[in-house]
C-alpha cells in the first residue's frame, strides 16, 4: 500500500496487515512458540546461555569474507527502528541492532543480549541477565540502565512507538527497573505468562538502542549488532559493514551487505534472476516458488501464524444466526483457498485463533471440510431459502475474495464483491463506521503474532478494540484471561480448547489457512540464508559457498 495511505488507516493499523509485496513484515508479533520455556519454574533450562544462531542450517565450514547483496522494496516509513513497521525498514535495522531474545525461524526463544529469564510465581514480575562483555559498534558498553531506557522510549506515547499495541494491558511506562549493571526487572500489568515473546524480535521495534540515541538512525545507526550501517540513501539503498566489535566473534562471516532497492517485485526477481542481487529481503512465495533449483536460485520456506480473517457480523442478519455462519465454513474447500491466496504455503484453518504452530493449539477438534450438503442443511435450519451477502476487503486481498465468490457460488451462495482501497477500507471513525471493523462481512489481513493472546484479546474478546465481528462470549472472555495467567503448559492447553472451540462453534471468523513465507537467494553463492515467519533477517551466519 502506498506511504501516502498510512494517514487513513486507524491509529494502531500496523497491527493489522493488508498483505502486500511491500508490506510483507509489518507485523506486532510473529511467530509462535515453545511455550514450556517460558517459565524457569515449569521449564528448567529455559533461557540458558548458548551461542546465538546455534540454530543456523548452514551447511561445511563458514568462508570468511564476501559481500552479500540484497533486493528489497523502498522502506515506506523512516528508518527507525522506535517507529518503523515496513518489512524493509525492520531488516534494515536488524542487520545493525539486537533484542534481548531472538524468535527464530522454529518460534523458539533463542538468547541475544539476554542470556537467561524468569517470573516470578504469578507472571506478573519478569527479570532477565544481560550477557556479559557486550558493547555497541561505538565501544559503548551495553548495561542494564541502557536496555530500561529502550524500553522506556518505547513505552512512552509521546514517542509514538509501533511496539505501544504489543504492549498494552501488559506492561506501561515506569514497569521497567533495573537490579545492578546486569539485571533488568519488567513489571506486569496483569500475569502474562508469554511475555518473553514481547521482548523478542517478536516484537519488531524491541531492539535495544543507546540511551542517547537521538532518532537519527540512517545517518547514525548504531547497535550492538553483527553489522554496522555505512550508508542509507531512501531511494536507491544501504551499504553495511562487519562490526569488528561483535560480541559474538568470528560472527558474522560477511564482510558486508549492500542493498538495493526496486520499484517492483517484477524488478527485484529479475535482479536476482539476472545475478544483480544474491538474495531478496521480502520474496514473494507464488513469484519465487517457480524459480526453485533454476538458475542456481534456492528458496527457503517456512510455515507461519499470520492469517487472512474472514469476519462475520453475529449481531447483524444474516450472520445473526449461528447455522448461517457455520454455512458460509462449510462450503470453502480449505486447501483450494491456500492455494489460490497462499501459493501453497502455511496450514489449514479451522475457524479458531490457534494456529498449529502456537504450541497450545487443540488437536482433537475436527478439520472442518467442505461440505455442500451440510450447507444446506445448516441454511434449510436458518429458515433461508437462499443467502446473499457483500464482501468488502482492499486490493491486497482480491485473490482472496475472488476464490471465497466463487466457492461459495457452487453451493448457491451468493457473494458480492465489494472491493475497497486501502485507505477507504481502513479509514472512516474506528468507533462506529469503518468498513474493516463495521461491515458485515469483510477481509483482513493480520500480520502474525508471536503469541495467541495477541489475536484473541483485540478480535474475539467481547469490546475488543479490533472486534469487527462483535462477537461476545463470557466463557472465552474468562479463558483468555485464564490462559494469559497460567503457568504450566497443561492448564494454557486447557483453557485454549475453551478458546477454540467455542470459535469453532459460533464462527464469528472463519480461518482457511495460516500463511507461509519464502525467501530466495543465489544457492550457488551462499549458505546459511533462511526464510522466516515474519521476513525477519538474522544474517550472522551467512557466508560463502
Amino acid at each position: 500500500m502506498p506511504a501516502s495511505d498510512a494517514d487513513a488507516l486507524p491509529q494502531r493499523w500496523q497491527d493489522v496487515l493488508p498483505a502486500g509485496p511491500s508490506r510483507r513484515g509489518f507485523l506486532t508479533l510473529a511467530g509462535g512458540g515453545a511455550l514450556a520455556a517460558l517459565l524457569a519454574a515449569c521449564a528448567p533450562g529455559a533461557g540458558a546461555d548458548v551461542p546465538a544462531g546455534a540454530t543456523a542450517s548452514a551447511t561445511g565450514p563458514a568462508r570468511r569474507g564476501g559481500t552479500l547483496r540484497v533486493g528489497a522494496p523502498p522502506p515506506p516509513t523512516a528508518l527507525d527502528p522506535v517507529t518503523a513497521y515496513d518489512g524493509t525498514a525492520i531488516a534494515l535495522y536488524q542487520l545493525v541492532t539486537e533484542y534481548l531474545i531472538w524468535l527464530d525461524k522454529d518460534f523458539k526463544l533463542l538468547p541475544r543480549l539476554a542470556t537467561k529469564w524468569a517470573s516470578d510465581t504469578s507472571a506478573r514480575k519478569w527479570t532477565f541477565t544481560l550477557r556479559e562483555g557486550v558493547t555497541f559498534s561505538d565501544g559503548t558498553r551495553l548495561d542494564a540502565a541502557t536496555v530500561k531506557t529502550s524500553f522506556d522510549r518505547l513505552l512512552d506515547p509521546k514517542n509514538k512507538s509501533a511496539a505501544l499495541s504489543a504492549f498494552d494491558t501488559v506492561v506501561k511506562a515506569g514497569g521497567v527497573s533495573t537490579q545492578g549493571d546486569s539485571t533488568v526487572v519488567f513489571t506486569l500489568e496483569r500475569p502474562f505468562s508469554d511475555f518473553p515473546y514481547l521482548v523478542s524480535a517478536g516484537n519488531y521495534n524491541a531492539v535495544i538502542l543507546k540511551t542517547d540515541d537521538a532518532g537519527d538512525f540512517a545517518k547514525h545507526g548504531i547497535g550492538t549488532g553483527p553489522f554496522t550501517l555505512k550508508s542509507y540513501d531512501v531511494s536507491t539503498g544501504a551499504s553495511f559493514v562487519r562490526n569488528p566489535k561483535y560480541w559474538d566473534n568470528p560472527r558474522p562471516y560477511l564482510d558486508g551487505v549492500d542493498v538495493k532497492f526496486y520499484a517492483d517485485d517484477q524488478a527485484d526477481l529479475v535482479a536476482l534472476q539476472s545475478g544483480d542481487i544474491d538474495a531478496q529481503f521480502l520474496s514473494r512465495p507464488a513469484l519465487v516458488e517457480p524459480l526453485e533449483n533454476s538458475g542456481g536460485i534456492a528458496v527457503d520456506k517456512v510455515k507461519g501464524t499470520g492469517v487472512t480473517v474472514l469476519t462475520l457480523r453475529v449481531d447483524k442478519a444474516p450472520f445473526d444466526r449461528k447455522e448461517v455462519r457455520q454455512a458460509v465454513a462449510y462450503a470453502l474447500d480449505r486447501p483450494a483457498v491456500r492455494q489460490a491466496a497462499g501459493s501453497g504455503l502455511g496450514d489449514l484453518g479451522n475457524d479458531h485463533l490457534f494456529a498449529p504452530l502456537f504450541p497450545a493449539a487443540p488437536t482433537d477438534i475436527e478439520q472442518r471440510a467442505a461440505d455442500k450438503a451440510k450447507v444446506a442443511e445448516l441454511l434449510k435450519a436458518a429458515g433461508l431459502k437462499s443467502l446473499r451477502f457483500s464482501l468488502a476487503f482492499d486490493p491486497p486481498n482480491k485473490d482472496y475474495a475472488v476464490t471465497v465468490q466463487s466457492q461459495l457460488k457452487e453451493v448457491g451462495i451468493t457473494v458480492d464483491l465489494d472491493q475497497r482501497s486501502s485507505k477507504e477500507f481502513y479509514g472512516g471513525d474506528q468507533a462506529k463506521d469503518t468498513p474493516w471493523l463495521f461491515t458485515t462481512a469483510n477481509l483482513v489481513g493480520w500480520a502474525g503474532r508471536a503469541v495467541p493472546s495477541q489475536f484473541i484479546i483485540p478480535m474475539v474478546k467481547s469490546n475488543g478494540v479490533w472486534n469487527g465481528s462483535k462477537y461476545a462470549n463470557k466463557a472465552l472472555d474468562a479463558a483468555a484471561e485464564a490462559y494469559d495467567a497460567a503457568t504450566s503448559d497443561a492448564e494454557r492447553r486447557r483453557q485454549a480448547e475453551i478458546i477454540a472451540k467455542a470459535l469453532h462453534e459460533d464462527v464469528p471468523i472463519v480461518i482457511a489457512y495460516w500463511s507461509g513465507a519464502a525467501r530466495a537467494y543465489n544457492g550457488d553463492k551462499f549458505r546459511g540464508i533462511e526464510a522466516h515467519p515474519s521476513q525477519y533477517v538474522d544474517f550472522t551466519t551467512v557466508s560463502r559457498i
